[in-house]
């Protein structure tokens, strides 16, 4: 009765998704303290938890990063956590229950963090901001929870978003109104552009390299506005400049990439991904599971990766040869029903003679207008049957001694015997 109690919690659970019901309420979970190791290593990097903090995202490599304002007024990477769970395709949300994860900048203010989340703790992620919006976009409740199982969300496990979520605390506590989260589908590389320059998300995907490239030069929060469908990063002629040098290079490495072979590709996944290092756990997780994961949604699938897609000039999909014309081919230039040759062995004149004289016979009675038969067969090979002196019969062939042609009466054919050969050898004369 227990487990099928359990099996159904899980279940509902895994609707649920994203859709956050406050089941934990008067848990003292959120209150949880940032871990030793992770204030050692703010303090090597010159941070202080109360230092405001930034998040960045990415489908694809499925790593989730806190960065983190030093004493120097500039962002720097404080540590990277692994993604356990997230769901749909590369591509941005567009509706309702599409269980895509969104791409674009967003922001998450106090009122966004949940203590009681049924994720073990959560916080929102702020989608639809105003860009979706401005494509009458729709959705919500699009999280970065505990439980390793989404439905359009960033799903950590549950030791993973307790050190999140109390890092950001600390930040928010200590004054920062909201810190800013950044969702990529995957990281802005050469490489990542050059193998995606076909997907028809690629001029939404260069915009936010545009915010990425800004973020990358100046180490600072961005200044996000929209305009025109587009996302604007308000940045002053300098920044302006140097991101601009920073594009143009990453265009020539793309291009240099293409030169030498890349080929473009798309990645079809079953429903979103795993990190790396959590792929063997759940290639053995079904439903609820007595792992550290937890329940993990839809684990079929994401054991193995993405289905990579070669696509061909236009963007669509290669189309391979069908196996039957493959067969086909093969069976046209080597027959199924025939074995593999023996290797031959050299014959002797003698033994070669013995098998084309009956041949040879039967040329003499054919008309003289073509190429004899055994000579088409054995073009290759010294003419066995001539008597001239370069290769003479008798050299080959034993033969009896043929009698005197008797001259016929005029008017009257006189009939020419055959000569009797030596056994086993049969020898053809003119008629």
């Amino acid at each position: 009765m227990m487990k099928r109690f359990a099996l159904a919690a899980s279940l509902a659970l895994a609707l649920a998704a994203c859709q956050d019901d406050n089941l934990t309420r008067g848990s003292t979970r959120h209150l949880a303290p940032i871990p030793p190791a992770t204030m050692a290593l703010m303090s090597t990097k010159g941070m202080s938890k109360n230092d405001p903090i930034l998040v960045r995202a990415y489908k694809k490599e499925s790593e989730l990063e806190i960065w983190k304002r030093g004493s120097n007024g500039k962002y720097a990477l404080l540590k990277t956590y692994p993604v356990c769970r997230w769901s749909g395709q590369l591509g941005p949300k567009t509706r309702e229950g599409d269980r895509q994860v969104p791409e674009g900048f967003y922001s998450v203010s106090p009122a966004q963090m949940n203590p009681n989340s049924a994720y073990y703790l959560s916080f929102d992620t702020g989608y639809p901001n105003a860009y979706d919006r401005s494509f009458g976009r729709n959705g919500g409740d699009i999280m970065v929870h505990g439980a390793c199982s989404s439905r359009g969300c960033f799903a950590m496990t549950d030791q993973n978003i307790s050190e999140i979520y109390a890092i950001a605390r600390e930040a928010l506590s200590a004054g920062q109104r909201g810190f800013q989260f950044q969702s990529y589908p995957f990281r802005m590389t050469a490489e990542n552009l050059a193998k995606h320059r076909l997907d028809p998300n690629i001029g939404f995907w260069k915009n936010l390299k545009e915010g990425s490239d800004t973020f990358d030069v100046t180490k600072e929060e961005l200044r996000v506005a929209v305009t025109n469908h587009r996302y604007v990063f308000n940045a002053d002629e300098s920044v302006a400049s140097v991101v601009a040098q920073k594009s143009a290079q990453d265009e020539k490495d793309v291009a240099d990439l293409v030169s030498k072979g890349e080929k473009p590709v798309k990645l079809v996944y079953h429903d979103g991904d795993t990190h790396e290092s959590f792929r063997e756990a759940l290639a053995n997780v079904s439903g609820v599971s007595d792992t550290k994961l937890g329940f993990v949604s839809r684990t079929e699938g994401i054991s193995s990766g993405p289905r990579v897609v070669a696509l061909n000039d236009s963007g669509q999909e290669k189309q391979e040869a069908p196996p039957t014309a493959l067969a086909f081919a093969s069976m046209r230039e080597v027959p199924v029903s025939q074995p593999a040759a023996e290797p031959r062995q050299p014959e002797t004149r003698v033994a070669v003679a013995q098998k084309t004289a009956p041949m040879a016979a039967a040329a003499a009675a054919s008309s003289t207008s073509e190429t004899p038969f055994y000579k088409k067969m054995f073009s290759s090979v010294t003419d066995l049957f001539s008597s001239s002196s370069a290769e003479p019969v008798a050299e080959t062939v034993q033969v009896a001694p043929t009698p005197p042609v008797k001259m016929a009466p005029a008017g009257k054919a006189i009939p020419q015997k055959r000569a009797d050969a030596p056994t086993g050898v049969r020898v053809a004369t003119a008629n």
